[in-house]
């Protein structure tokens, strides 16, 4: 086998502010794994956030490569990861999930199935994904409600964090009324205290927010779980649910984890931590990063399995290099083609080859 890497610039269409910072580009690393002739592709993306710039990621491959090239096929190479061997678990978590879905993709592509059938879902997956609006005032956050609503988007996720909350309040209700059909969820990205949380959440069930991301800032789950408990709608951890520890230890304390397989490290860490929350209570959220349809795509296969969904990253660029998942009308869907089913943008009309388990929380 053999492993090549290529950066890209991804510019999104419009900068996102939340409440800890604005994005308006990120770098994205394509992780090609070759064999047979044959290609399968993963997307690591730079983050500030998860300590990702892009040279980590390029020489984090750099160390890989010969480990993963002495594997005879994708197929041993994907066991061995997920095994955990030394080599892929020292690797960065965006890192290890850029590499896996590049082995599930070719796997994929040399069985001529789709991953998630590989995974144990025969059927295509489809899911309505949320939308997300950023900080912005109400009138331009109920301008992007009306044109999202219209184009079928029946869930919209709002940031929140404004130095004055009644700008957030403002804004949720602003959404509302321009889309008053469409679901409501709201992401304030830690930015609020232990008792603004108390204090707002009513106020924002009340104008039709259905569960709120992550309201305090990570690093005390104690508090997280007490807000938990007295808020009137569900609330998801995401920054304090990075990995299996982090949500083994808010299993049945929360509403929800938010998966993003760039922290978590991966698909088959997805599946552990469904498998360890099962029966505690604690729902699984799949979330992403501004990405393209190729770092989203592996998510997009694993979508049947969470409570709510959060894959618009590809939706937020203004060029997707990749397509092949869909997502514009509101619902993400797996293309039916072999692995990951998605392809280059300029070769929209070809195809590159034929048509985990885990214990509970303890």
């Amino acid at each position: 086998m053999r492993l090549d890497v290529r950066t890209v610039r991804l510019r999104l269409a419009e900068p996102l502010r939340i409440s800890r910072s604005v994005t308006t580009e990120r770098d994205a690393v394509r992780f090609a794994v070759r064999h047979g002739g044959l290609s399968g592709y993963g997307e690591a993306v730079s983050s500030g956030y998860l300590r990702l710039p892009t040279g980590r990621i390029r020489r984090a491959a750099g160390e890989l490569r010969p480990h993963l090239e002495r594997h005879p096929d994708p197929e041993t190479a994907l066991a061995e990861l997920r095994r955990g061997a030394a080599a892929f678990k020292e690797l960065p978590p965006g890192v290890l999930a850029a590499v896996e879905a590049a082995l599930l993709d070719l796997v994929g592509k040399r069985a001529g199935v789709p991953v998630h059938q590989l995974l144990g879902r025969p059927a295509p997956v489809a899911a309505a994904t949320a939308r997300t609006i950023g900080i912005e005032p109400p009138a331009r956050a109920a301008a992007q409600a009306s044109r999202l609503a219209a184009a079928g988007f029946g869930v919209l996720k709002v940031k929140a964090g404004a130095a004055d909350p009644a700008e957030d309040l403002a804004r949720v209700r602003a959404v509302r009324e321009s889309a008053p059909g469409a679901r409501l969820l709201l992401d304030p990205n830690g930015a609020w205290t232990e008792d603004q949380a108390h204090r707002l959440l009513p106020l924002f069930a009340a104008a039709g927010v259905e569960a709120v991301e992550q309201p305090v800032a990570p690093g005390r789950p104690d508090v997280l779980a007490a807000i938990a408990e007295r808020s009137p709608v569900p609330v998801i951890a995401d920054e304090d649910a990075v990995g299996y520890e982090d949500a083994c230890r808010l299993a049945g304390r929360v509403h929800g984890v938010n998966l993003k397989l760039a922290k978590c490290g991966g698909v088959h860490q997805v599946l552990r931590i469904r498998a360890a929350l099962h029966g505690s209570g604690t729902e699984l959220m799949l979330g992403c990063l501004a990405a393209s349809s190729l770092g989203i795509a592996p998510a997009v296969h694993l979508a049947d399995r969470a409570r709510w969904i959060d894959l618009d990253g590809h939706l937020l660029l203004a060029h997707d290099p990749w397509r092949g998942i869909g997502g514009t009308d509101g619902t993400v869907r797996t293309s039916g083609r072999p692995g990951l089913g998605v392809l280059p943008a300029a070769a929209a009309g070809t195809t590159d080859g034929p048509s985990g388990p885990g214990g509970r929380c303890r």
